[in-house]
């Protein structure tokens, strides 16, 4: 068995296996890795196109859509090879991107999980950060999810200021993660509860929990389309990202400090919704209330909290990102000072 699994996981993509498949076989070391297409109960021609024009790739054949964290649940379950990189269907991959990465855990025990450079899949080859991870994520002290590279929808043009060697980073981008399978197992996996939105966050905080490290290896940079399941603006993407991120604090956080925590996220919201109403964003006002009602329904399933508080432990998630964003007008990471401040 080779030493990698990289996994996409597919639901009716015919056309995007199309266009980034052929990257990720070119640019992929074949005597480390195997490419294998995880098929979520396609309708569309994408067995077809697999078979015929990429022999080369394995394939697991589902018979239902199992969504985005269960497909790779079973996916895993059914290969179990000593690292697997979770890879987006509309991501390209350059030539020996993914050595970096191997190379990285096989040489740091301690480290979970990898993620390279996500930069944006763009036709005029500008070098810009894309937004579902940049070049890694952290939370902010009141539960908001930010990067180096992009903060709230503002993102940066990576001209190779977050090159500094390897940086221990809160959270890897679920577009191209690579985890040690038996860890990614023995954390439990992706959350299916979550459907879409934050799942990747909530599993890098139980890597962290588990007492293990994740990195952003900027040696290694992938290109993501982005964007293709649920535009920004939409109200169900503005209902899931506010009931998972409320569900994500209330599983990771010690039941004390993320009941404090959650009162105050209420309060942000009900400001948030005042905002979306004086907007006349009635639809995204709507997901704001059924995001709340229904992760009280939702957070008696977890029952059983951490006892150590990890957003206390790197300067990064002692930020008041709102603050820094729409009061000091801060767009760029660096221009955080976090370094200095946490002095």
């Amino acid at each position: 068995m080779k030493k990698v699994a990289v996994i996409i996981l597919n639901w009716n993509g015919a056309k995007l296996l199309r266009r980034y498949l052929p990257t990720v076989i070119a640019g992929t070391d074949d005597s480390i890795a195997d490419i294998i297409v995880a098929d979520n109960g396609s309708t569309d021609d994408s067995l077809q196109v697999l078979e015929q024009e990429f022999p080369q790739v394995k394939v697991l054949k589902f018979d239902t859509n199992y969504g985005f964290a269960l497909g790779y649940n079973l996916a895993i379950e059914q290969t179990m090879y000593p690292y697997t990189v979770l890879l987006n269907s509309d991501v390209r991959t350059p030539q020996g991107w993914l050595n970096p990465l191997l190379d990285y855990m096989e040489t740091h025990p301690e480290v979970g999980a990898v993620m390279p450079k996500l930069l944006h899949d763009r036709q005029d080859g500008k070098q810009m950060f894309e937004y579902a991870g940049a070049a890694g994520g952290y939370i902010d002290c009141h539960g908001y999810p930010y990067c180096r590279g992009r903060i709230f929808e503002f993102l940066e043009e990576d001209k190779g200021q977050y090159d500094d060697g390897p940086k221990s980073v809160f959270w890897a981008t679920g577009a191209c993660l690579m985890v040690r399978s038996r860890l990614y197992q023995d954390v439990g996996g992706l959350d299916k509860d979550f459907f879409a939105h934050m799942e990747e966050i909530d599993l890098c905080w139980r890597i962290r929990l588990a007492g293990n490290d994740l990195m952003m290896v900027p040696s290694s940079h992938v290109y993501h389309l982005g964007g293709g399941s649920l535009p920004q603006g939409n109200p169900r993407k503005t209902y899931l990202n506010f009931r998972n991120n409320l569900l994500l604090l209330h599983k990771n956080l010690p039941h004390d400090e993320g009941k404090r925590l959650l009162f105050i996220r209420r309060l942000m919201d009900t400001l948030a919704f005042g905002m979306a109403i004086a907007k006349f964003h009635f639809g995204d006002a709507w997901a704001i209330i059924r995001a709340h009602c229904d992760f009280r329904k939702m957070r008696k399933n977890y029952t059983s909290q951490p006892a150590v508080n990890l957003l206390k432990q790197l300067p990064e998630e002692r930020v008041n990102i709102i603050t820094a964003h729409y009061l000091r007008g801060i767009k760029l990471f660096t221009d955080l000072n976090i370094e200095s401040s946490s002095r």
